[in-house]
């Protein structure tokens, strides 16, 4: 089945940002109910052996890398992520003209491998496409029926970025030049870069490609039937990355919240053939899909500054983006929550507020903005290295908060 799924990434570098530092950012739409906490591992030693990832087992490496990342609560991977070396990935769904296998890597199960053993974004970006050709792509990325697809990803460093975008074990990869955006649609076409043995004649076998010239990978390879879920999201980061001179965290956590003419404020009632039905933050109505988390990192060259990781939980119009430290252990709330709803994750209080908002979007989303605003505001201004010893006490403010503007604008409908 193809999956009514959405995602939206984009990558900054460093001399193209306001500070100077690569930027990265990602929503990550799922199920509305799916819960999706933070999830923290160290840097590990491992016996020879394996590591079992959603569907499959694999060989395991000697030394994995500290990760921070964004999981939906049943799966191993990640939606989106970082490492201790400064790399980061997101990934989306892409819609070939085959689906892939019961078996086989998910994409989310690439990002996080991909955090777990590369150190630059070029040493992620060649462990994802060597496990493509050994394990491929397959499985459902859903716990509720059998939902497939394909995978396209932004890997980022300080000094450097690739789209990668994958069919089954095949690839085309891209180097960032400046900036860039990628949504639930192949983007390469002839300007890949790098490019996996056999696509071309695998393409030529099956009718999919027959025009003389450079392959076109996205001509040759994509499901046309639903790029228009993809399309109108990415010409808006095309647009948002065009229109920016300098693009910094603020800018980022403006867009993530972004519904087309509409500004930050979501307005239900579009049908789902309309383009922009799907936007960058997304809910329920029209789809299925709605965004479960966002996350920007900033990513410094300098050692000496400490990266910049902000966070949010369910749809980003209605959420805070908290600030996260890379290094201490997280508390309790962020990474707690199952499939049901449950008063001690920041994921279920964050569900339970949007879905109050969504009662009445237009007159209360500038509520909960306006709070979450304020406390935006005071932590940008704020330290990055003090960030770790405030953690808690910042989730406890935001959950404080969170839970009055709860009964200010009254109780939720069932969750959706």
């Amino acid at each position: 089945m193809i999956a009514e799924t959405s995602c939206d990434t984009l990558v900054v570098l460093g001399p193209s940002a306001r500070g100077g530092h690569t930027l990265f950012a990602k929503n990550s739409d799922r199920p509305p109910t799916e819960c999706q906490p933070l999830f923290q591992a160290p840097h590990l030693k491992h016996p020879a052996g394996t590591v079992r990832c959603q569907y499959i087992e694999i060989p395991q490496i000697s030394e994995t890398l500290a990760i921070l990342g964004s999981r939906p609560w049943w799966l191993w991977g990640f939606e989106h992520g970082v490492n201790e070396c400064r790399v980061a990935i997101g990934n989306e769904a892409v819609h070939a003209h085959e689906l892939p296998g019961d078996k086989g890597l998910l994409g989310m199960d690439l990002v996080r491998l991909g955090l777990e053993r590369g150190r630059t974004a070029t040493e992620a970006k060649r462990v994802i496409t060597d496990l493509l050709a050994r394990h491929g792509q397959g499985g459902s990325a859903r716990s509720d029926m059998d939902i497939r697809y394909y995978n396209s990803f932004i890997i980022a460093d300080p000094n450097e970025a690739w789209i990668l975008e994958t069919f089954g074990r095949y690839w085309a990869a891209k180097r960032v030049r400046q900036r860039a955006a990628i949504s639930n649609v192949f983007s390469i076409e002839e300007d890949w870069d790098e490019i996996s043995d056999g696509i071309e004649p695998y393409a030529r076998e099956r009718g999919w490609w027959s025009a003389p010239g450079r392959f076109n990978f996205r001509r040759a390879i994509e499901n046309p039937d639903v790029r228009y879920r993809g399309e109108a999201r990415l010409s808006a980061s095309c647009k948002f990355l065009a229109s920016e001179v300098r693009p910094d965290i603020a800018a980022l956590m403006r867009h993530l919240r972004d519904h087309y003419d509409s500004g930050t404020i979501h307005h239900p009632g579009r049908q789902d053939k309309d383009p922009r039905g799907w936007s960058v933050c997304m809910h329920p109505d029209p789809g299925v899909s709605a965004t479960a988390a966002g996350m920007i990192a900033e990513l410094p060259m300098d050692l000496s500054k400490p990266m910049s990781i902000w966070c949010c939980m369910s749809t980003p119009c209605t959420s805070v983006f908290l600030p996260i430290d890379f290094v201490t252990p997280l508390p309790a709330a962020l990474i707690t929550g199952t499939d049901q709803p449950d008063p001690s994750s920041a994921w279920w209080a964050m569900k339970a507020l949007s879905d109050a908002v969504m009662n009445d979007p237009q007159r209360l989303t500038p509520v909960v903005q306006e709070a979450w605003g304020m406390l935006e505001s005071e932590m940008l201004a704020g330290d990055a290295a003090e960030v770790g010893g405030q953690l808690s006490r910042r989730v406890q403010r935001v959950v404080r908060t969170g839970q009055a503007l709860l009964d200010k604008i009254g109780t939720t409908q069932p969750f959706r």
